[in-house]
């Protein structure tokens, strides 16, 4: 028992054997003058009101005296009922669905964690640190050949239901409206510009050998080599410069219309998926997997390994940090992450409710009736003494009351 309601067990007893005193020597006192009268009623009554409250209190906890008088140490030997009462009480007020669905109602979890996770206080900097160690702990101590095969699965599968098609489609057309095109058309008629200069030589090779024998002999067909080369040259060049050039324009009407059949087409979509299935089966993708997956590991290692400035456990404490400031002031997202808490609580509550009920119940149960009384009197000792001394000071005021009554009568 704690020591405070052990002094007010010692106090409550004091005083009970200071009433039995104080009863004693009025009682041989009376007749010598009437006020003793009334502090023998006093301590007479007190006395009467102390004894009831001690044996009340006890016979909470043991047998008063050791003597098996009918219903008392009421505690131990019930038990398992207060047990079962107590695991009721508990699902009936805090562990029913509209109960807790009504208790976090106005709980705004959110900005509480959003708080906790902006601005840690001393030593909850830590947290940052501890997660990055973690996650490299994890990623060291599970069976790497396992793993990586059930990322590399799950990233094969990913792309499999991945409508490519459509992606694409998207990403071409927000290009166009946006621009961003035409560095790359641009950049696609210098290459075919280079490419061209690089194979003149071929080029020439090809005319003459298509060229009959008249041409060859009188060379003409070196000057027609030599036409198709600067007129090849000139177009190129124009298309580059002239913003509205008839080659620029077909080029970007093809790409409009490429988009659009990669949106809504499903004879692309069919050639695009079987494009994805045939890239996907050859082992150069497979070994694409393997090297992605290695480089993301080793990376990821290196990063939440690594101390110091810019060290991973830096990284995610900021990262900790931002994702604390969006939840303080992001609206939206704080109904998002409320609701979901409080969705996630009452599903708890109505899924895993009976069994943490059963848990408070079976433990409560397992322990022996000494170890209840011990943790429940050391609880509230300290107020059921207080019970016994005012059980004695109320006694004896209606003692006293009891006696003026009579002396008037």
């Amino acid at each position: 028992m704690a020591d405070p309601a052990r002094r007010m067990r010692l106090f409550a007893t004091a005083l009970l054997l200071l009433m039995a005193a104080l009863f004693l020597a009025a009682r041989q006192l009376e007749t010598q003058h009437a006020g003793w009268g009334f502090l023998r009623a006093f301590a007479e009554a007190a006395m009467v009101g102390g004894l009831a409250d001690w044996f009340a209190v006890t016979a909470l906890f043991r047998h008063p005296l050791g003597l098996p008088i009918p219903h008392t140490a009421i505690i131990p030997d019930n038990k398992d009922r207060i047990a079962d009462s107590m695991a009721a009480f508990l699902k009936a007020n805090f562990l029913t669905p509209p109960v807790v669905a009504r208790r976090l109602r106005g709980l705004n979890a959110a900005n509480a964690a959003g708080q906790y996770l902006a601005n840690p206080r001393p030593g909850e900097s830590r947290l940052g640190a501890g997660a990055a160690s973690l996650i490299a702990d994890v990623l060291e101590s599970l069976d790497q050949e396992k793993l990586g095969g059930m990322a590399k699965a799950a990233l094969r599968s990913r792309i499999e239901r991945l409508a490519l098609a459509p992606l694409l489609g998207n990403l071409l057309r927000a290009m166009i409206a946006e621009g961003r095109h035409m560095p790359l058309i641009e950049a696609l008629i210098r290459r075919s510009a280079e490419a061209l200069e690089a194979n003149e030589d071929l080029v020439r090779r090809i005319i003459h050998d298509k060229a009959n024998t008249i041409v060859r002999w009188t060379g003409l067909d070196g000057r027609l080599a030599n036409g198709i080369l600067d007129g090849l040259y000139k177009l190129l060049a124009e298309t580059v410069v002239i913003a509205d050039h008839p080659l620029r324009l077909k080029i970007e009407e093809s790409l409009e219309s490429l988009a659009e059949a990669l949106v809504n087409d499903p004879a692309m979509h069919a050639r695009v998926e079987a494009m994805k299935r045939d890239v996907m089966a050859n082992p150069a993708f497979a070994a694409w997997l393997d090297g992605l997956w290695e480089r993301g590991r080793a990376q990821l290692l290196g990063a939440v390994r690594s101390g110091g400035s810019g060290g991973g456990s830096d990284r995610i404490g900021a990262s900790l940090a931002e994702l604390g400031r969006a939840l303080q002031h992001d609206a939206r997202l704080q109904l998002l992450v409320n609701r979901f808490a409080r969705r996630t609580l009452v599903g708890v509550a109505t899924r895993h409710g009976g069994e943490i009920v059963r848990l408070v119940s079976e433990t409560v149960r397992r322990w022996d009736a000494r170890t209840v009384t011990d943790r429940i009197e050391g609880a509230v000792g300290r107020d059921l003494q207080f019970i016994r001394i005012n059980g004695t000071l109320v006694g004896g005021l209606v003692g006293v009351a009891i006696h003026a009554v009579d002396v008037a009568l």
